[in-house]
């Protein structure tokens, strides 16, 4: 079964922002546009390239009203270590969900259950909850911001102009398309 259009599943989780604990929870994602993006691991290769890629887009996705949290069973405590010397994930200016008991990573159907780990997934959720975005692929193919900024900025405008959609590679912007019966054979 798909999750999307699914609510979020409740949970608690602890994670690590701006140099403090904070704590996480479904309440936490509602109200406001979230992308959630499951990675692997800490200490790991593709893994600080996407969240390095995430923290320089940042900005753009706070322009739009949209928190990142960033999801591994790691704890917490891993997350400040791995904020503490790495480069790239010093950067990182969201927070990073530590999920050592896998009750969000299994909620949101990516978990690896013989590693323990979770596969690249990302979601994005509207302001009631819902999954409106789910991605889900290998864990040796990284992730693309800019086209997660994309995404996002489709999924806000379907929401804020029914009865429309967006086609094939639309930006903001851009034509967007109204179905109706006039259209049926003519695209």
């Amino acid at each position: 079964m798909s999750l999307i259009n699914t609510e979020i599943k409740p949970f608690k989780a602890t994670a690590y922002k701006d140099g403090k604990f904070i704590d996480v929870t479904e309440a936490t994602l509602k109200g406001k546009w979230s992308v959630v993006v499951f990675y692997p691991a800490d200490f790991t290769f593709v893994c600080p390239t996407e969240l390095e890629d995430l923290a320089d887009h940042y900005a753009e996705f706070q322009k739009l009203g949209v928190e990142i949290y960033g999801v591994s069973t790691d704890t917490h405590f891993s997350h400040k270590a791995w904020h503490d010397t790495s480069d790239a994930i010093k950067k990182v200016q969201y927070p990073l969900v530590g999920d050592p008991t896998g009750t969000l990573t299994r909620n949101f159907d990516v978990m690896i259950e013989e590693e323990g780990l979770a596969l690249r997934g990302t979601f994005v959720i509207n302001p009631e909850g819902q999954i409106k975005l789910c991605e889900i692929h290998d864990n040796g193919i990284g992730r693309d911001a800019s086209e997660l900024l994309r995404k996002v900025k489709a999924a806000q405008y379907v929401a804020s102009h029914p009865g429309e959609v967006c086609p094939a590679k639309w930006k903001e912007g851009a034509s967007t398309l109204k179905p109706s019966l006039d259209l049926v054979g003519k695209i």
